[in-house]
C-alpha cells in the first residue's frame, strides 16, 4: 500500500507554506527530530564499511575525471540540483538549510562514536537499518513541510510533474546517479545497492507511517 503513496502527507504539525520562519514548535521539533534520524541513518551507512551512498559515488566519479574533491563536488552538485528546482515550482524553507547542517553534524557523530562492525552480515544488517532509518527520517521531516533537501526536493518535484509513486521516482533518481557514478568509476558496495534500491520504499514506508500515526 505505502509503495503507491504520492503525496506527502499532512497533519496537524505540518507548515502551510515551505518558507515559513515562524513554524509552531511542534513543526519545528519534528522537522529537527527527522532531519536528525536521516543524518543518523546516512552516518551508519558509511560505518557499516559496505558501500557509500548513490550521490557519494555520483561525486567519486566525477571526483576521478575532473580533480576537485569529493567534498567541493558535493557541494557542487547540491547546487545543480538546486537549480533543477526552478521549473519544478519547488519552495526553499529552513529545512532546506537545516538538512546540510544536521545531516553533516549527525554524520561527522556517527563516524567518531559507531565503529564498523567485524562481522560482515552485521555489516549488512546496520546498512538495512540505516536504509530504513534515513527513510524513516525522511518522512517525518518531509510530512514538516518547511522545505527540503535538495534531492528530496528534486524527488518531491518529478513526482509532482509525473504523477508517479514517490518509491518509483526515487528509486529511479538514485539508481541513475548510481549508474552514472560507476560509469565515471566511482565504487558500488552492496550497500550502495541496498540504499539506490530499497531508499525509495523506504521513504514512501516513513511518510505511510507518519501519515497513519498523526492523522
Amino acid at each position: 500500500m505505502f509503495l503507491t503513496i504520492k503525496n506527502i502527507p499532512r497533519v496537524s504539525w505540518s507548515s502551510n507554506k515551505p518558507l515559513n520562519f515562524k513554524p509552531k514548535l511542534s513543526t519545528f521539533f519534528f522537522l529537527c527530530f527527522g532531519l536528525t534520524l536521516f543524518g543518523l541513518g546516512e552516518g551508519l551507512l558509511i560505518v557499516s564499511g559496505v558501500g557509500a551512498s548513490p550521490w557519494t559515488v555520483f561525486a567519486q566519479g566525477i571526483y576521478l575525471n575532473v580533480g576537485f574533491s569529493v567534498g567541493i563536488i558535493t557541494i557542487l552538485i547540491s547546487g545543480v540540483v538546486l537549480l533543477l528546482w526552478l521549473p519544478l515550482n519547488q519552495k526553499i524553507g529552513i529545512g532546506t538549510v537545516l538538512n546540510a547542517l544536521i545531516i553533516g553534524t549527525m554524520i561527522d557523530i556517527c563516524i567518531k562514536f559507531v565503529p564498523t562492525p567485524e562481522n560482515y552480515i552485521s555489516q549488512l544488517l546496520l546498512a538495512i537499518i540505516a536504509v530504513l532509518t534515513v527513510g524513516l527520517g525522511g518522512g517525518i521531516y518531509l510530512v514538516g513541510n518547511l522545505g527540503a533537501g535538495p534531492r528530496d526536493g528534486l524527488m518531491i518535484g518529478l513526482q509532482q510533474k509525473t504523477n508517479l509513486p514517490i518509491a518509483a521516482v526515487r528509486a529511479f533518481l538514485e539508481i541513475t546517479v548510481m549508474s552514472i557514478g560507476w560509469y565515471l568509476g566511482g565504487v558500488v558496495g552492496v550497500g550502495t545497492l541496498l540504499f539506490a534500491f530499497g531508499i525509495g520504499p523506504a521513504v514512501a514506508l516513513g511518510l505511510f507511517l507518519v501519515g497513519r500515526v498523526f492523522s
